[in-house]
């Protein structure tokens, strides 16, 4: 967590969270990539402000993380959501990025990765994001591994995703988790979600049947000096989940484009889910933003028995 003499140089607290802060409330984390780069205007925005409408409705403060003019945003008004909605003028934010963005006084959307910073650095304890980043297939030969999973095993804090997006290698996603020491809890479920899917095939070890097995298996791990975080995988409600068969083609689909494109890096993720969405008609955006406002709910109500 930064001083107070850094937060106030580095960082700007919406009046919101510095009272949750002040008085003990639950707050949770939300990364703001999935505003910027992750969804067409409108539905980025309506998506944000439902997701912190979810929150409060379940007993916690919203505090949706940025960087906009070089600060370290920690909660964000409706007009600053807005402007990471429809900004083109915005940078997908990983680690190695953090300090150039901060110290050239550009705006930069907080992966999963950079909003785990953030949490950290404001003393956060919980982060609600879509899906977690991880390893990409084909990564024995490219080495493209999401910063995502580092940050979550080497901080403090509870991740709630709707378990690996299914463009990954969900198997070696898991071994990497396994090696750093993550434990990835299924809410509710025993089978690791894949984003749009409620199911991958691979078997998790944990199946919580509770938000407080969740929030009392972190606060062990903790109390026992276990650094590192831990991921709690949320499936999309059953509702809402997409045909296994349509998506995983469109992903095979989208994934031979960009291998074609030369599409490497950063950029990867965001040209992979908009191929998804062209494919299936629009069908990916709305299980996407099903997801996320699940695990709105599921955070905050984790979030309420952490602070306890």
């Amino acid at each position: 967590m930064l001083s107070r003499e850094m937060m106030k140089k580095y960082m700007v607290i919406s009046p919101e969270v510095q009272d949750a802060m002040d008085n003990g409330y639950p707050i949770v984390a939300l990364e703001s990539t999935i505003i910027s780069h992750g969804m067409p205007y409108p539905q980025n925005l309506e998506t944000a402000l439902a997701c912190e409408r979810i929150v409060r409705e379940n007993g916690a403060i919203p505090a949706t993380t940025a960087i906009i003019n070089g600060k370290i945003r920690v909660g964000l008004s409706e007009e600053e959501l807005k402007f990471m909605a429809t900004s083109k003028d915005i940078i997908k934010c990983s680690r190695r990025d953090y300090p150039y963005i901060i110290a050239n006084k550009l705006n930069g959307a907080t992966t999963v990765a950079t909003s785990i910073i953030t949490a950290s650095l404001a003393g956060i304890k919980l982060l609600v994001t879509g899906g977690i980043g991880g390893v990409h297939r084909g990564a024995e030969e490219t080495f493209d591994i999401s910063r995502d999973l580092q940050e979550l095993a080497g901080t403090d804090i509870v991740v709630v995703c709707a378990g690996a997006k299914s463009i990954l290698d969900i198997g070696l996603t898991l071994e990497y988790l396994e090696t750093f020491g993550v434990p990835v809890l299924g809410y509710k479920t025993d089978d690791m979600p894949a984003f749009y899917t409620r199911k991958s095939g691979y078997k998790l070890d944990y199946k919580m049947d509770s938000v407080a097995e969740i929030a009392n298996t972190a606060s062990t791990k903790w109390e026992l000096k276990l650094s590192g975080g831990v991921l709690v995988a949320n499936p999309i409600p059953e509702e809402d989940a997409m045909d296994e068969n349509l998506i995983n083609s469109a992903i095979e689909s989208a994934l031979k484009e960009a291998k074609e494109k030369g599409i490497t890096g950063k950029e990867t993720t965001p040209f992979l889910l908009g191929k998804v969405l062209e494919v299936t008609s629009g069908k990916s955006l709305v299980s996407n933003i099903a997801l996320v406002e699940n695990n709105a709910k599921v955070g905050a109500q984790i979030a309420r028995e952490l602070y306890r």
